[in-house]
């Protein structure tokens, strides 16, 4: 009988899910994502150069320093609203990240 009442509990939740954003030709793969929040935006560098992805968006804000070629790296994105990210490198990379309920 206990199973009747964990069913609803777990429909309920929501699983944490990853994004993966490619940096290619100097750019992020998307102008603009939206996520839940718990979920996670993985940035893969499949660029010949060095990024530095980052934001300032306050109460998210995070960087990843220098990641490489080939490199990628997990972000977590906790709370509504809107995220703006960066290359700190590249300073015409941009990325709206949209997280909604």
């Amino acid at each position: 009988m206990l199973h009747h009442v964990l069913l609803p509990i777990l429909l309920m939740t929501h699983r944490a899910s990853e994004v993966v954003i490619i940096q290619k030709e100097r750019a992020f793969s998307q102008v603009e994502v939206t996520v839940k929040p718990g979920d996670r935006i993985v940035f893969k560098n499949e660029d010949p150069v060095v990024h530095n992805v980052f934001s300032n968006t306050p109460g998210q804000e995070f960087e990843i320093r220098r990641q490489a070629p080939g490199g990628s790296s997990s972000v977590p994105f906790s709370r509504p609203g809107l995220v703006e990210v960066r290359c700190a490198i590249h300073p015409k990379m941009k990325l709206t990240v949209k997280i909604r309920e």
